[in-house]
């Protein structure tokens, strides 16, 4: 079956799947990014510079021949770069061998001492992370907004930001609303309220871990199982196809080429199917699986209100 697409804020159209490049070593995923593009259908790969993976990604995207123009390319601004995002910018655009980007995203709504003891997780010396708690993340959002003036990249937004950060910190004095929210979202970790607010925004939630993390839980739950034996899919399928039937860009990530392939599948889920997952947290299942230590950060998620 086709990927369907949305149309984002900015008027152009993202693929509702994509593949997710976090974790993916040297070596892999370059392989998996030419496998995706070239034989399983995907027209969407989804970067980030902190993965530090990105000149394989871009060596994968020109192996499979595929024209740039047809396929849709994010990248995220690492937290130590909020200073100097073009900068960041221009060095995952180099190793992408692209010059510019579908979508640029915040990475996380936190900024670090972009001079500190580490590139990327600089420490304090009691060795929590060295973040700047006064920055203001208008700041970096101006930045992207000049970017995407500039066309460098085609739309802008957030990743990991709860509905308090947005409309604290960003929203108030943005010219440019973000196009999306990329968020950890499954059927354990759901967070209807601020996927609900975003869309009554127009901003478009992006599930990462569609389909949990490592020895995820999710994929022997049974009611998802249950649900899988009503589709003849398999779990994967209904946990991708649960995003679908939200509305959410849906981004699982393997370097393994059957699952790459099968992951570009999902089930056509009903009314009855949706709403049985979207109980399973509230009946006592709720769990976020990705928690880096931002410790001492007000994050603002129900479930998650200051990092630690």
């Amino acid at each position: 079956m086709p990927i369907p697409t949305i149309k984002l804020n900015s008027g152009t159209e993202i693929p509702q799947i994509g593949l997710g490049t976090w974790q993916s070593k040297a070596g892999e995923v370059e392989k998996a990014v030419e496998y995706a593009l070239r034989d399983a259908g995907y027209t969407h790969i989804d970067a980030a510079f902190a993965y530090g993976n990105e000149k394989e990604v871009g060596e994968g995207i020109k192996a499979s021949g595929i024209p740039r123009e047809k396929i849709f390319i994010t990248s995220k601004i690492w937290s130590t770069y909020h200073s100097r995002v073009e900068e960041s910018v221009d060095i995952t655009l180099k190793n992408l061998g692209t010059d510019y980007l579908d979508l640029l995203l915040m990475h996380w709504p936190i900024a670090m001492n972009p001079e500190g003891n580490h590139p990327l997780f600089p420490t304090r010396p009691d060795g929590i992370r060295d973040i700047l708690h006064d920055w203001p993340l208008i700041n970096t959002w101006r930045q992207l907004e000049a970017l995407y003036k500039s066309g460098k990249v085609k739309a802008i937004g957030v990743s990991n930001c709860s509905q308090l950060k947005l409309e604290e910190e960003i929203l108030p004095e943005a010219e440019i609303i973000p196009a999306v929210n990329q968020l950890e979202l499954h059927p354990y970790n759901p967070q209807h309220k601020l996927t609900e607010w975003l869309k009554s925004k127009g901003i478009v939630p992006e599930a990462y871990s569609p389909l949990g993390s490592t020895n995820s839980p999710l994929l022997k739950d049974e009611v998802v199982l249950e649900i899988a034996e009503k589709h003849k899919a398999s779990p994967a399928e209904v946990l991708i196809g649960w995003g679908i039937a939200k509305g959410f860009v849906v981004l699982p990530k393997s370097v393994t080429p059957s699952r790459i392939a099968a992951n570009s599948k999902y089930a056509e889920l009903d009314e009855e199917d949706v709403a049985k997952l979207d109980g399973l947290a509230a009946a006592g299942k709720q769990q976020r699986l990705i928690k880096p230590p931002w410790t001492g950060v007000k994050l603002g998620f129900e479930d998650w209100p200051i990092g630690g």
